[in-house]
């Protein structure tokens, strides 16, 4: 079969992605389920965990434009099928290695092959789905984080107790270098092919000069500004809370990765759908719909994280940690879907990409070492990573102003 006569298939094409991006997301999180026997075999700091998340992110945002550029003109496929490789490599080759310096450039090696992934996969969508369905498929895509990261958490922790973390990253690698081609199935769509939108609007335009006309769009720049500080708070939040509650409420690393794996998958399930449905109504009755819905789950966050962190009883503190992680994940899919519709459909791999490269890079580039850091100067755990609730202080108000802001049609971008 010839590649122009794959059919475009939208929902198969649309469950290999997401399949794909759980797996991503379960690479992504194996560390913070194995922090523990991790320092315990390697001796290293709390400063120095959180340096690897570090590492890892390095290779994903700097990466990023290089992608975004890419998949604005290349074929995606071979994109994602590349990042896929290069990703379950660098899982595999963390599961050997043998001091700090190794370990930070594998972590690097994952980051680059997620960035591919994560930045193209979402415009292919965009072009699969019109627009009245394309916030609903991009949730479901999205689905893929809590349940891939939850699995990370759960089935990492428990081989790592009895087997040893490296045997954790050796399971996870392998999968990836099964399932990188499945793509090639499938017939790519044509850029701007779910938009009323002209030929103009729909050509690829110069792919540097993208990065900089993406910020003369204010409702874009409002909702990157405002991802940027939810995943400071994230990134920290995903890399220290089993260890924060192995330290401060006393749980073993196994119930510490099965509590959090298993509310983060159900949270997260929960929440991703429920965002994304209440969002689609919300938006056909204004048109800030999924604006109000960032800034709504961002308000509610900010109260609950807090007690998530201060709360001494551990039944409290867990109910708050999994309130926190449902409003986290509550707006996941309307983010997405704005940093896609807030650009013309020509610009969409750019803007994904200029996301990607923006969050980390103010992010959760920091976060993970800004905790460890803190955990080790001031010796408490708990006190550190308050600092990331007030992240989320800042998200919220951004949003806040996204949602004043009246949207432009797509033809007019």
């Amino acid at each position: 079969m010839t590649a122009d006569a794959r059919p475009l298939r939208p929902i198969a094409t649309l469950i290999a992605l997401t399949g794909l991006n759980l797996l991503d997301y379960l690479d992504r999180q194996l560390l913070g389920a194995v922090l523990t026997p991790l320092k315990e075999e390697m001796g290293f700091s709390d400063h120095q965990l959180g340096t690897l998340q570090t590492a890892f992110m390095l290779g994903y945002f700097l990466t990023a434009p290089i992608f975004g550029y890419l998949g604005d003109k290349c074929s995606r496929r071979t994109l994602i099928a590349a990042g896929v490789v290069v990703w379950s490599l660098g899982t595999l080759l963390t599961g050997h290695g043998n001091a700090f310096l190794s370990l930070l450039i594998f972590r690097v090696l994952v980051g680059l092959g997620e960035a591919s992934f994560g930045t193209i996969s979402p415009g292919w969508i965009a072009d699969l789905f019109p627009p009245a369905k394309r916030n609903f498929a991009i949730s479901i895509f999205y689905l893929a984080i809590p349940v891939g990261s939850a699995i990370g958490y759960i089935v990492g922790s428990a081989i790592a107790a009895h087997h040893g973390w490296r045997a954790a990253f050796l399971w996870a690698g392998y999968p990836g270098l099964l399932l990188a081609f499945v793509l090639y199935l499938f017939r790519e769509p044509p850029r701007g092919a779910s938009d009323v939108v002209d030929a103009a609007h729909a050509r690829p335009s110069a792919g540097l000069k993208n990065y900089l006309l993406l910020w003369t769009y204010p409702r874009y720049t409002l909702v990157v500004a405002g991802y940027t500080a939810q995943t400071f708070a994230l990134g920290g939040f995903a890399l220290w809370a089993p260890t924060f509650l192995y330290r401060v409420h006393g749980m073993s690393v196994a119930q510490a990765g099965l509590f959090f794996g298993g509310t983060l998958v159900v949270t997260g399930l929960v929440a991703t759908l429920v965002g994304g449905w209440l969002a689609t109504l919300w938006q056909r009755k204004n048109p800030t719909g999924y604006a109000r819905m960032l800034a709504l789950a961002a308000i509610l966050a900010v109260p609950v994280s807090f007690a998530a962190f201060l709360l001494d009883n551990k039944l409290a503190s867990q109910l708050c940690l999994a309130a926190s992680m449902f409003l986290l994940f509550l707006p996941t899919g309307p983010i997405n879907t704005l940093i896609l519709e807030t650009v013309p459909v020509a610009f969409r791999a750019s803007a994904m990409a200029a996301s990607i490269f923006t969050i980390h890079l103010l992010g959760d580039l920091w976060s993970p070492a800004i905790v460890g850091y803190l955990s080790d100067r001031t010796g408490s755990l708990q006190q550190a990573v308050l600092i990331l609730p007030l992240a989320l202080v800042v998200s919220a108000v951004l949003w806040i102003a996204l949602a004043r802001l009246r949207p432009t049609p797509p033809a007019e971008l």
